[in-house]
């Protein structure tokens, strides 16, 4: 009996160790494999010059770094910039880089982003995204066209140190040196291959992957760069990028096993979702606002009482609730809550009207504009093709049907829709802004005159552009954030946006998928996460 005892426990005990070795062996990450990402949109291009969105964000931030990139936090961490020093003032910075080079092996140097900063400014290049580096000394000129590149503010002291000047104290500056407005790029190449350089047989990149396909409305597709400096602790072989827009089709297939992450879902899956794939469905505190451009520059959009009637008719609080009913916060300011350096965005002081009266309050102004049941305010509101925002268009479109207003729907895939808005090519239209560096300057800079081509509706307000400006040179940061208040109310007084609603972020991410950490930007570098 006592033998019997003995080998029944022992033949426990071995099936107990064995469980919690295939349990630990389920749970670790293994070095190597292809993640596959659905990015919910087609790129524009894989020239971080020439980006502009999102989902293209997601492909060209692990193909080239900055001076500084992103933690898994998405914090300002060294990039190719081991170090700096900061001015008393606030205005010089001197980076320290580190030896690396170009994925063909060219070593990398101060002078390539000497290039890169003066390439992105440079009128013919045509960079939309060009007027976020207005904080660099001699940059807005250069980008008007008022002063030649090499007056720019960022010199090459040494082949590794590097300074830059800015107009005025920004302490937002280390994290704008994440974006892809200052990413590097190849001028060995671009000297030679021009605007070819960016194609599959000719990108050289130095950022953890490089690029081997792009086949358009299909994927991308990116292998390990050996010759990235911290190679060594990439896990991850490959990247996959699936640039489909259909949120539906999306779903199916990463139930299928397909996609191990999806970079938003249709909302009105989210209670199937909730119920079924607990785990997976990721929702987040999101950096960003919904809103509605109009376009200032056109009759009749011209009247502020047109603008601010058809944001006043908008019940904010039933499209959070009953449209999307995943958490959005109802926006009645351009800029999120918790913004930092900002503690209260400067909101509509029409906020706490109860809705009916605003209703009425919205047809008394339409009636004051020249606009009732015999003459009614028609428009076409654009769309960019989802679920989620034909939903949303839906719902406002009968919202102003209750105040006498018809208004046409029309949508477009992501790429043509940004791309009319940029020509001012829309009367009223779906957009959205998500912080490229936590900063309220970094919103209301849409609105400045001299934006260009992101101020969608063409706003122009010299008390605002003014107030703006002063801020910018402004290192006392509770002034600072009066300034931007200030601005900011002007502009929800004169409604050239219609803000809906303050972003949650929504993935879908795999079980198997180890590293992918929820963010107030939903910046994600693939360069950190592993398959288990």
């Amino acid at each position: 009996m006592r033998n019997l005892m003995r080998s029944s426990w022992s033949r426990l005990c071995g099936a107990a160790v064995f469980g919690i070795f295939l349990l630990v062996l389920s749970t670790i990450a293994y070095a190597g494999g292809t993640l596959r990402v659905a990015t919910m949109g087609e790129p524009a291009s894989l020239d971080p010059h020439k980006v502009s969105g999102t989902w293209e964000n997601y492909v060209v931030g692990d193909m080239f770094v900055g001076l500084t990139t992103e933690n898994p936090k998405s914090e300002p961490i060294p990039g190719v910039a081991e170090s700096w020093t900061i001015s008393e003032d606030g205005k010089t910075y001197t980076f320290k880089l580190r030896k690396c080079t170009w994925s063909d092996g060219t070593p990398m140097t101060a002078h390539d982003f000497v290039f890169s900063m003066q390439r992105i400014l440079l009128p013919e290049t045509a960079a939309e995204y060009a007027s976020l580096l207005y904080i660099i000394e001699g940059a807005e000129d250069i980008n008007q066209g008022k002063a030649k590149a090499d007056s720019l503010a960022v010199k090459a002291l040494e082949d590794y140190t590097l300074e830059i000047k800015l107009a005025g104290p920004a302490p937002y500056f280390l994290a704008l040196l994440t974006h892809y407005t200052a990413y590097p790029v190849p001028k060995h190449v671009i000297d030679k291959v021009g605007t070819q350089w960016s194609k599959p047989e000719n990108m050289v990149v130095n950022g953890p992957y490089k690029l081997v396909e792009w086949i358009p409305n299909t994927h991308v597709k990116l292998t390990k760069n050996d010759k990235y400096w911290d190679a060594a602790s990439l896990s991850l072989d490959n990247l996959t990028f699936y640039t489909q827009e259909d949120r539906a089709a999306v779903q199916k297939r990463f139930r299928a096993g397909e996609i191990d992450v999806a970079m938003d879902f249709a909302s009105d899956q989210i209670g199937w979702l909730r119920k079924n794939m607990p785990d997976e469905t990721r929702i987040a505190p999101y950096m960003g606002i919904y809103y509605y451009p109009i376009n200032t520059s056109i009759e009749p959009f011209t009247d502020i009482r047109i603008r601010k009637a058809l944001s006043m008719a908008i019940n904010r609080e039933a499209i959070v609730d009953k449209v999307l009913k995943t958490g959005e916060l109802a926006a009645y300011s351009f800029v999120p809550p918790g913004v930092a350096y900002y503690e209260n965005p400067s909101e509509v002081d029409w906020k706490d009207v109860p809705f009916a009266d605003r209703q009425k309050m919205a047809k008394e102004l339409l009636a004051e504009a020249g606009y009732g049941p015999d003459k009614p305010l028609e428009f076409t509101l654009r769309y960019n093709t989802s679920e989620n925002h034909k939903r949303i268009a839906v719902a406002i479109v009968s919202m102003w049907k209750a105040i006498g207003v018809k208004a046409e729907l029309f949508n477009s895939e992501v790429k043509v829709h940004y791309a009319d808005l940029k020509q001012g090519d829309f009367q009223v239209a779906r957009a959205a802004w998500i912080a490229d560096y936590n900063d309220a300057q970094n919103f209301l800079y849409l609105l400045e005159t001299r934006t260009g081509a992101n101020n969608y509706g063409r706003y122009s307000n010299p008390e605002f552009d003014n107030l703006m400006r002063e801020a910018e040179v402004t290192s006392d940061l509770k002034k600072r954030s009066e300034m931007m208040q200030k601005a900011e109310a002007l502009a929800m007084r004169d409604q050239p946006v219609i803000p809906i609603y303050h972003y949650v972020s929504k993935n879908l991410v795999s079980k198997k998928v180890v590293g992918f950490e929820d963010n107030p930007q939903d910046i994600h570098r693939w360069r950190y996460v592993s398959l288990k």
